[in-house]
């Protein structure tokens, strides 16, 4: 089944950017054991870490919200650990298209499948976007082999949502199990936005410790968004807070990392931000309706 949108964006109240699909109907879980265990370490979890895609449904239908959803395909970097299916997860997607949009994830560091997988996952089954997370996966970003990845996405319209700043998946392990921070500094992906004008790029997360990094980026090329999932709104880096509710206003996105972070706790802490009235309803909702073509 092709994944079409039958999402109801006058009701839903909000839509999170940001989401993860961490284990199959097979109790296939996108991360081995040690990273699931200390990425939940590091965010103090308290939901259950591995959610499906029938979970990720429930929860976010309950909530009267929309989502949208992905895994990580890092199977190269991993030691030759699959992912959740990206494809399994646009097929139940569409079982649940009321609430949720699926992107997919193709693994960068074997160019020719991934760019073959981009084809069938947008013609076949109807993803919206790519997840790409450089750190985890092992690749620069910014290295022109990977060039026909980003070729493959604008082909076909698709969001890219890219990882950047620090990541809880490694936290607090020896060398952080060789997981390297610096792939995910967001100026590596200026030079992607730069020579893909006609890409349309989010960069997640508040870009610790390249804040200032993302919000000269998203300021400065009209195809980038920032999303403000992964921390708590009251850490937010004080000139991120006012950006988001000034200058990007409407280039900023909503979204938790669920299930490392609920919309519930990010929601409480953003409305103790002095951000503008305005600039409220475009974070939560319409910049997504307008960036995802809903």
């Amino acid at each position: 089944m092709k994944y079409e949108s039958a999402i109801d964006i006058e009701s839903v109240t909000a839509i999170d950017i940001h989401t993860h699909v961490e284990a199959d109907d097979h109790h296939h879980t996108s991360l081995d054991t040690e990273l699931l265990d200390a990425s939940a370490g590091y965010f103090r979890a308290q939901v259950p870490r591995t959610p499906t895609v029938a979970d990720l449904a429930a929860y976010y239908r309950e909530r009267n919200m929309a989502a949208v959803i992905f895994t990580v395909d890092a199977t190269t970097a991993l030691g030759g650990h699959p992912p959740v299916s990206s494809e399994e997860i646009a097929e139940q997607a569409a079982e649940h298209n009321d609430v949720l949009i699926p992107f997919g994830s193709v693994d960068p560091r074997n160019p020719a499948e991934a760019v073959s997988r981009i084809h069938g996952l947008a013609t076949d089954y109807g993803v919206r976007g790519m997840k790409f997370h450089p750190s985890l996966q092992g690749f620069d970003p910014s290295d022109p082999t990977y060039y026909p990845i980003y070729e493959a996405c604008a082909e076909h319209g698709l969001v890219t949502l890219f990882h950047t700043g620090q990541t809880g998946i490694g936290a607090g392990l020896p060398g952080g199990r060789g997981i390297k921070l610096r792939y995910s500094d967001p100026m590596l992906l200026d030079d992607v936005a730069a020579d893909f004008p006609q890409l349309t790029m989010i960069l997640a997360h508040p870009s610790v410790p390249w804040a200032d990094a993302s919000i000269s980026i998203a300021t400065h090329k009209a195809n980038v968004f920032i999303d403000l999932s992964g921390w708590s709104p009251k850490y937010f880096p004080p000139q991120l807070t006012r950006a988001i509710g000034s200058m990007l206003k409407e280039k900023t996105l909503f979204g938790s990392d669920f299930p490392l972070i609920t919309p519930e706790r990010w929601i409480r802490d953003f409305e103790q931000l002095e951000i503008k009235p305005e600039a409220t309803p475009l974070i939560m909702k319409e910049n997504a309706i307008r960036v995802l073509g809903l």
